[in-house]
């Protein structure tokens, strides 16, 4: 499948929003304690380690566009087998993780808007995924978006 303006729309919006996170704006600093900055410091290695064997797992299938490619394989293992978007995950945690080490109320926005554009990006993308692969939909039931989908059993 081709890319579409949408995709790199997407793309373009998701590379600003991570430009801005790293500009260093202290409008408004948070407190923070000795917990919360090793706490936070763990998890911002957890969320970069997340994004990393996520990128690996995917390989081949690999783009930054939100449109599969036209030779793409579902991946439903590793990761995916637990969470559909696991490479936004590791992302959204290492920010909001990051945004705690430093205390920094901007940071903590930028990670708002972040979330809400992959959430959108992610609903556009399923889309796709769901005409390429006719698999997709019964593989939504079974793992989470951003997160590894909990049920009562």
């Amino acid at each position: 499948m081709k890319p579409l303006l949408k995709d790199y729309l997407y793309v373009i919006a998701q590379g600003g929003l991570l430009v801005l996170y790293l500009a260093d704006w202290p409008l408004f600093e948070m407190p923070t304690s000795p917990i919360i900055f090793w706490v936070a410091l763990a998890m911002i290695w957890v969320g970069i380690l997340i994004g990393i064997m996520a990128m690996a797992q995917l390989n081949k299938n690999l783009s930054p566009f939100p449109t599969p490619k036209s030779d793409a394989q579902l991946v439903q293992t590793g990761l995916y087998k637990y969470i559909r978007h696991p490479i936004y995950t590791g992302i959204l945690l290492a920010a909001l993780s990051y945004a705690f080490f430093i205390g920094s109320s901007f940071k903590l926005l930028i990670f708002l808007l972040l979330l809400t554009l992959f959430y959108f990006k992610s609903k556009y993308e399923e889309k796709k995924l769901k005409l390429k692969f006719p698999d997709y939909e019964g593989y939504m039931k079974t793992t989470g978006r951003f997160l590894p989908k909990i049920s009562a059993k």
